[in-house]
């Protein structure tokens, strides 16, 4: 009798233990469900987790913690039944605290049999929902770790594609100029010729777009107000877009100025801006802003200057928003797009020190938004100014290590009426400076050698800091470090665009 009496006084003791054990665990809610779903325990952990004392939950169905729609499609009866069925249901998901909001929640269920006959069922949730979060970020920094590596891949590929058909179109452009001299007046003879020239400025339209994505553009660089410029071409902007489209603009008057080639600036404003009309298929509104932020998280903190596209199209597709700036990628039947516009957006924001942006819903349209670095007044100290340079007259070193390309330039310079000498690479231009007159040095930035072409062109600003130096290049790395220190001609050039470049020389 005493044994039996002892046994259940430790029954009882262990039963307390484990009620005292239960009810005292804070970090998980853990409570009993009768077979129907009625709450009928209640622990502090469910208490801090989901907000109700004892005295309002016990009692009351399990089936309020869940949300309206999970309710509706009858997920709580689903979770009875599998857990009954198959001896545990397990989930994560989205859960409701008395006070309405939601929590992502980490569920198990376990039925409670007693002689073979259910009792009821055993339930513990988590609170997960930091875990959740953090993962997701974790995901996120993942994708744009990928997605950046995946660009910067494209970028070289197209980069170094893009130099070798530069310096062949810039073969075809000059060789085109001699030709149209000795042409004479055939008008066959004059259409070919035309229909080359117009291939050729075409495909160094492609080159100039796939080198301005791959980052590898050279850039000439100027402190602008991005309010002036849109303003300046306004009536070009509202031309592209057509009569069926109304364009609108938001452009606060007070921005900073930023520093940023003005010629890529536009043609990224264009790109945007025509592709937000092709997203309108039967009328509607863009606006462009433009305003001051000041971003203090993220990747790039600092002052920039937020130029947005917003249209009110039909806004891109889940699966396609992660594409966009892939070169060639296009949702544009065959024949009226290339892929590109946005890929030279990108490269524009990015080789500008900035950043581009995309929100965008289905059936509510798309907002582009490029955020370009504030331009301080120390970046445009100690540059030169503009003199011109005596056009059509002089001894010009060429440097230049592709020989089709040294006698392409060579042609053009001699009919502007220099002399020419050419050299194939930096070591030899300065032997050459040294022994004979020269009056300005025009170099290609990529060369073989110690010293590529700004190599040369710092080199000679320390020792001859009179002698005036013209870049050129069709793909550099180096380019993007020029910064505005150089003027640069970008290839293929034409005739006409040499003169200019060497009138508008800085010494």
């Amino acid at each position: 009798m005493a044994q039996k009496i002892k046994q259940q006084r430790d029954l009882f003791e262990s039963e307390r233990s484990f009620r005292l054990l239960v009810e005292g665990v804070a970090d998980y809610a853990l409570y009993m469900l009768d077979p129907n779903g009625f709450i009928t325990s209640w622990n502090i952990g469910g208490q801090r987790i989901k907000g109700y004392s004892p005295e309002d939950i016990v009692g009351q169905h399990f089936s309020r913690f869940y949300t309206e729609t999970d309710r509706a499609n009858g997920k709580p009866a689903r979770a009875l039944r599998i857990a009954r069925e198959h001896g545990r249901y397990e989930e994560d998901g989205w859960r409701v605290r008395k006070d309405g909001t939601f929590f992502w929640a980490s569920v198990v269920i376990d039925p409670i049999y007693e002689a073979g006959e259910l009792i009821g069922f055993a339930k513990i949730t988590r609170d997960i929902t930091e875990r959740r979060e953090a993962q997701l970020k974790l995901e996120q920094m993942q994708k744009h770790l990928a997605e950046s590596q995946k660009l910067d891949a494209l970028g070289q590929l197209t980069g170094g594609v893009a130099h070798d058909f530069n310096n062949l179109l810039m073969i075809i452009s000059g060789s085109v100029h001699t030709l149209k001299r000795s042409a004479g007046n055939d008008p066959k003879t004059q259409r070919a010729i035309a229909a080359i020239e117009n291939a050729t400025r075409r495909g160094a339209a492609l080159t100039g777009q796939l080198l301005t994505f791959a980052r590898r553009q050279s850039v000439n660089p100027e402190p602008i107000s991005l309010v002036e410029r849109i303003e300046a071409i306004r009536q070009v902007l509202d031309t592209g877009v057509g009569s069926a489209v109304q364009l609108a603009f938001d452009l606060s008057p007070d921005t900073w100025p930023v520093m940023v080639d003005i010629a890529e600036f536009e043609t990224a404003l264009v790109n945007l801006v025509i592709n937000a009309r092709d997203a309108i298929s039967a009328g509607g509104t863009i606006t462009i802003f433009v305003h001051n932020q000041t971003t203090l998280e993220g990747m790039n903190p600092g002052d920039f200057v937020a130029v947005s596209v917003a249209d009110t199209g039909q806004g891109i597709a889940p699966d396609v928003l992660g594409k966009i700036f892939d070169p060639f990628f296009t949702t544009k039947p065959v024949g009226k797009g290339t892929g590109l516009g946005l890929s030279q957006v990108h490269g524009f924001a990015h080789q500008a020190g900035g950043t581009v942006s995309v929100q965008s819903e289905l059936g509510k349209g798309t907002r582009v938004t490029i955020l370009l670095p504030r331009q301080h007044a120390d970046e445009t100290a100690g540059k030169a100014d503009a003199v011109e340079f005596g056009g059509g007259s002089g001894t010009v070193l060429l440097v230049e290590d592709n020989p089709d390309v040294a006698s392409v330039s060579r042609n053009l310079l001699e009919q502007l009426g220099y002399q020419v000498r050419r050299v194939a690479d930096a070591e030899a231009a300065l032997r050459e400076i040294q022994i004979q007159e020269i009056d300005l040095v025009f170099s290609d930035i990529v060369m073989p050698g110690k010293l590529d072409g700004l190599g040369l062109a710092r080199h000679l600003r320390e020792i001859r800091p009179d002698l005036p130096v013209l870049l050129a290049t069709g793909y550099s790395d180096a380019a993007a470090d020029v910064r505005g220190d150089f003027p640069i001609l970008r290839k293929p050039y034409e005739i006409h665009q040499l003169s200019r470049a060497i009138a508008g020389l800085r010494r």
